[in-house]
Parts: structure tokens; sequence; C-alpha cells
């Protein structure tokens, strides 16, 4: 690990599972990652203060008795939210994958204040999108290939391109069809606060808008269904074994996965720098 890497916080409680995968993508990104218990945050949410990402990782929390991320969601909101909307406010980028972008939802950190200008509310905000269960009633596993909108302002899939046959994530859920009032759709896609979308034909789970993943208005805090833990390897890719590795279109970029880590590992060095680009706005 090299020296002054930025330090990311992974938020683990029981049920967790994806919580390695998630300390193997910072790693790769250049961070250097920690994983705490919720359980010990709640007793001393001053430790937050330490890090410079924050990372939500999928998997069953608290067994999801009764419903995806709804008990985690509920204890975080009840303890350690004001540690997490202080860390945003200055600047800490949070990705929450799966079973995280539930938890986030239900905890109140998504989708957040309706602009960047807005500030956090001292209470947790009742949910405004939902993550319901896929149409087909089962749960999938699969990969597919996705979108980033060209005008979105999250930090973490800001300025990618997915133009290439290998820019595809894995996605493993029974209960991840966003939902959200016409509404609030048209004010997240206003915003830029849209991330991450699936692409044609791959809506397989019926979100509204084939959306995948949102952010909150300053492009920090990032919840998707998809898996990017997952892609941050070319040996992790579904046909790997009948890919030329060493092509020089393959040696020209990294996974999507790993880019999307990389991005926000880049946000925080340029802020320490004194010349990242503003929340919520343009990048130049």
């Amino acid at each position: 690990m090299k020296m002054n890497a930025p330090k990311a916080l992974i938020i683990t409680a029981p049920g967790i599972n994806c919580d390695l995968e998630l300390g193997n993508a910072f790693v790769a990104a250049g961070a250097e990652p920690r994983s705490e218990l919720l359980q010990t945050l709640a007793r001393e949410p001053s430790r937050i203060a330490g890090y410079d990402l924050i990372g939500l990782p999928g998997g069953f929390s608290y067994g999801d008795d009764i419903a995806a991320g709804r008990i985690m969601g509920a204890l975080m909101a009840r303890t350690i939210y004001p540690a997490l909307r202080d860390a945003i406010a200055r600047g800490v980028a949070m990705i929450c994958p799966c079973n995280g972008f539930q938890i986030a939802v239900q905890a109140g950190l998504l989708p957040g204040p309706d602009s960047a200008g807005d500030s956090w509310p001292e209470n947790p905000a009742h949910p405004s999108v939902a993550l319901a269960n896929n149409l087909s009633a089962r749960f999938t596993d699969r990969w597919t290939r996705v979108e980033i909108p060209a005008d979105t302002v999250c930090v973490w899939t800001k300025g990618l391109a997915c133009d290439q046959p290998d820019d595809v994530l894995p996605s493993a859920h029974g209960e991840g069809r966003f939902v959200a009032p016409p509404a609030v759709v048209e004010r997240l896609s206003a915003g830029g606060q849209i991330a991450i979308r699936y692409g044609a034909s791959d809506n397989f789970n019926g979100s509204v808008g084939a959306i995948a993943g949102i952010c909150d208005a300053s492009g920090l805090v990032f919840g998707l269904m998809p898996h990017p833990e997952r892609y941050t390897r070319w040996t992790q890719h579904p046909q790997w074994t009948r890919m030329d590795v060493h092509a020089s279109s393959l040696r020209k970029h990294d996974p999507l996965g790993l880019r999307i880590f990389k991005n926000a590992v880049d946000w925080v060095r340029d802020d320490r720098r004194g010349v990242r680009f503003e929340i919520g706005a343009s990048q130049s």
C-alpha cells in the first residue's frame, strides 16, 4: 500500500458477505480499506471522521428478515447518520452496491437533499425511492450491459464511457427494481443524479427508466444494484477465457468496475491537492 493512500471505511454487520470483494476493489484502485462493524461505529461514531471513502457492501444484512436493507438502514439512521451526514458534507465519497443501495435508501442517505446547495437534514428523510421485488419475482444473477449518462454528477461514474463490449457489470438480487414517483424521477434526471442505467434490453428487473443506480445531489453518495467490486480484473469477466487480455483494445482501459473505484480515489487525491472539480458541477 502506498504511503498516504486514501483510507476507505467498509461498514459491516451480520449477513454482509461482499465486504472482502469491496475491500479488494478499494485496494486495486489505490485506497487502504478497513472493515468496521456497525456496532463498533454506533458506540464511537467519531471513528468515521478518519476516513476519506466509505463503502456499504452487498449481502443480506441481518438476513433481510423484514425487507432488504430495512434493519441495517434503521440501525444506521438511529446511530451513525449524523456522522455520515458530516462525512458527506466534508466531501467523503460513498459507494453502496446492491444491499448497500437498499440500506442507503432505508437510512435516508439516498436520494438525499433536493439540490447540491441544500443542507442535509438533522434527521434521516423518509425514503422517496425504493428497491422493489424484481418483476420476475425471482432472484436473478446475471451480467448486463450498462450505460452512464453523460450529464451525471456522480464522482464515481462521471466521465466514464461505456462503449466497449466488455463494459458490463454483474448483478445478483431479488429486490432491485428501482421505483419512484414520476416527479422524483424527473428531479433526479434534471439534477444529473442518475448515475448508471441498464443497457438496452438488459433492464431485467423492470426498473423505471432502466435506472440501475443513482447518486445524491452532490454526486458523492452512489447507490447501485450491480456489483462493480466484482469486476476489477479481466479474469472476472464471464468470457475471459475467450478474451485476448493482451490485445491492444484491452490494454487501453481497465475493467469497468475498477474504473469506477479509481474515479473516486482520484477524486480524493484531487481534493487533497485542491484541484478537484466542484461538487455537483461539470468537470472541465
